[in-house]
């Protein structure tokens, strides 16, 4: 522990929270969410989208507002196939990652690059749209002068929210419980309001649709009422981004994870659906029409409790705050499934490998912060324009979900002939792929020319840059699998480390310890070809300079191994094993060698505190680590490469602790 931390960690532990303990066994109970929370922090995407998704699809029927009803029963319909489809691909992927992983496994790694680089930017708009369209709402009710400050105070809250996701996820969501849990009960209140008060009008509603579908179909022929019902349908397509938030949060839901993650899906769908099909109903029932200035919400809760007297003000004023509140509510969504697709797509080399990393209080730090800039930045170069945001928003999204559906078509396809249900899983994703499909062609061809194009545009740039990365990094691979071979060599009976100038040779019995002598302290990273060769470099360097050796490795948990409490102790067992081969191979060659090992978040942290113990023990020690060398250092290596010795050497030597770096050149 660090008895003086300095101002900044003093900040940090104010704003952030005190570090969380990898060593508490029920430190993922604690982290972890239940259906209900869950429902709130991945589900308040969806459910905000009734804000805007109902009105844009009711809007785009001009007179013909009758016809909302199937648009609405149309909505709900897909709401549950969409919902029910991600309930089988949680079953299949219980580990998380969504679209991505079900495109990447069950399509190809880079079909899962497009439906990843696809979510990744629909996380940013999500983001983006929450937090402008909030700010919106919410400086509707103050005074016009105010308006101008609108745009900074969305990126403020922008800020808040990135603060609140590096405290934690539970962290972040309990908060929101209150302002969730008002917008519910508002709104159910106004819908079931509007539906009761109508009860006995019911049959002229039933006869008015029938009239509107014979009148309609003589004005503009069948094929042109339904084609006017598919686009309204279509243009609510916003309604339906954020069901897939639950599947890609998966890690984050108290286990049984899939159980859980189905009830969270179950919440969502009914949830959802609800407020969609009360909404356009009862805007039919009132006869909602546009007005300048306001939302279709906010005009159909005014005609609902005109009648209320003061009451009726309180209320529509808590209505309609709610519904601003929630706006930047939602943008939780994106913060809570943008870094896990991130980290997914890190592990898998698309994108730099240090969005695998997890910060102390063990959460995906980078993937928040990255996903809050780009927000940050896209809010500020629109000026915050909800207008022009939603008609960037809502295509990506369906691109992943078209892609999810087919590929999981496809796996009940090879299937079967194993697995007796397929046809029922099959049937669902296949109905799911027509609907998503269908979504994804017309809100592309809607959208395109208003600006849909700097979106696909956008995407496009993004897969570029993740497949250049992919490129370096498996170039890398394949010129570090050379120095692998030096783990063959040294597992041969005889082996010995090459070209040590004759001065090590295998014996059977280990010399005993003497901690006065010279010590070499090498930091490793598993029994790989790096540590070999920088060990057997020290050997040819530092001839017959050290009697002891001690192999430090750190074990580091990131978000592709941050499960579970076992996954954790298999990381610790295998961790130890790697060490411990360090070590059997020193010993057989006459030196006295140890291993220590840990687990944790941050390597130079654990090092800075690792080091002055094992001074403490061998008081004639040296330390020394490895360092990939490249013939040209760029921003784009320095981003796709860690460089950690030099910062524990930094640390080390401010403390008075000489490290030796070795450089490994690669090309």
């Amino acid at each position: 522990m660090d008895d003086h931390p300095s101002i900044f960690k003093r900040i940090k532990k104010l704003v952030l929270g005190d570090r969380r303990s990898l060593e508490d066994q029920h430190i993922f109970h604690k982290l972890s969410l239940i259906a209900f929370f869950a429902w709130i922090g991945l589900g308040a995407d969806g459910i905000s989208s009734s804000c805007y998704g109902p009105s844009e699809a009711f809007l785009v029927l001009g007179n013909h507002h009758y016809l909302g009803i199937f648009v609405a029963l149309g909505t709900a319909l897909t709401i549950f196939v969409i919902s029910g489809s991600y309930s089988q691909i949680i079953e299949l992927f219980p580990a998380g990652g969504g679209g991505y992983q079900v495109a990447t496994r069950l399509l190809s790694p880079y079909v899962g690059m497009l439906s990843g680089s696809a979510l990744l930017i629909d996380y940013v708009l999500t983001i983006a749209v929450s937090v402008s369209s909030g700010a919106d709402a919410l400086f509707s009710f103050l005074p016009s002068n105010w308006y101008p400050y609108r745009l900074a105070f969305a990126m403020f809250c922008t800020v808040i929210l990135m603060v609140l996701n590096m405290r934690g996820v539970k962290e972040s969501v309990t908060p929101l419980v209150p302002i969730f849990l008002l917008f519910i009960l508002t709104h159910l209140i106004g819908i079931g309001y509007a539906l009761l008060t109508h009860v006995t009008v019911l049959p002229d509603v039933a006869s008015g649709i029938a009239r509107e579908v014979r009148t309609t179909s003589v004005e503009l022929g069948f094929i042109g009422m339904l084609l006017l019902i598919l686009k309204s349908y279509s243009m609510g397509a916003g309604t339906f981004t954020g069901i897939e938030a639950v599947s890609n949060g998966m890690p984050i839901l108290r286990e049984p994870k899939v159980q859980t993650g189905k009830r969270t899906m179950r919440y969502m769908a009914w949830s959802l659906s609800i407020m969609v099909v009360g909404l356009i109903v009862s805007y039919l029932l009132y006869g909602v029409q546009f007005q300048n200035g306001k939302t279709l919400n906010a005009v159909l809760f005014g005609s609902v409790t005109s009648g209320w007297g003061i009451g009726g003000k309180s209320f529509l004023f808590l209505t309609l705050l709610s519904e601003a509140i929630l706006l930047f509510v939602a943008a939780q969504t994106g913060f809570l499934g943008g870094p896990r697709v991130l980290s997914n797509m890190a592990v898998d080399r698309w994108v730099p490998t240090r969005f695998t990393n997890l910060s102390d209080r063990l959460v995906t730090q980078n993937g928040i912060l990255i996903m809050g800039f780009a927000s940050l930045i896209l809010v500020l170069a629109t000026g915050g324009s909800v207008r022009f945001l939603v008609v960037l928003y809502s295509i990506n999204v369906f691109i992943t979900f078209t892609l999810s559906q087919l590929g999981m078509v496809r796996h009940w396809w090879k299937v079967r002939t194993t697995y007796e249900k397929w046809k029922s899983k099959m049937a669902v994703n296949g109905i799911g792929l027509l609907m998503t499909g269908f979504i994804l062609v017309s809100v592309v061809a809607l959208k395109f020319h208003e600006g849909g194009w700097i979106t696909l545009l956008v995407t496009g740039a993004l897969m570029g840059a993740m497949w250049l990365t992919k490129k370096h990094y498996n170039r890398v691979a394949r010129l570090l699998r050379r120095l692998d071979n030096l783990v063959v060599v040294t597992e041969l009976p005889s082996a010995k480390p090459p070209n040590p100038a004759g001065t090590v040779k295998p014996i059977k019995t280990p010399p005993p310890l003497n901690p006065a002598a010279n010590t070499g302290v090498l930091f490793v990273n598993g029994f790989n070809g790096l540590g070999l060769h920088t060990l057997f470099f020290i050997l040819r360097k530092f001839e017959n300079t050290f009697k002891n050796f001690v192999f430090v490795q750190v074990g580091v948990v990131d978000a592709g191994n941050f499960q579970s409490t076992e996954e954790i102790q298999r990381v610790e067992q295998n961790m130890k094993i790697e060490a411990d081969r360090y070590v059997q191979y020193m010993q057989q060659h006459g030196f006295y060698a140890e291993s220590i090992s840990k687990i944790g978040t941050d390597v130079p942290d654990e090092i800075t505190a690792l080091a002055p113990k094992i001074l403490e023990r061998f008081p004639h020690a040296i330390f020394f680590g490895g360092q990939l060398v490249f013939s040209k250092e760029t921003f784009f290596l320095r981003a796709l490469h860690n460089y950690t010795i030099f910062t524990i050497q930094r640390n080390l030597h401010y403390k008075g602790i000489p490290v030796i770096i070795m450089p490994i050149r690669v090309y």
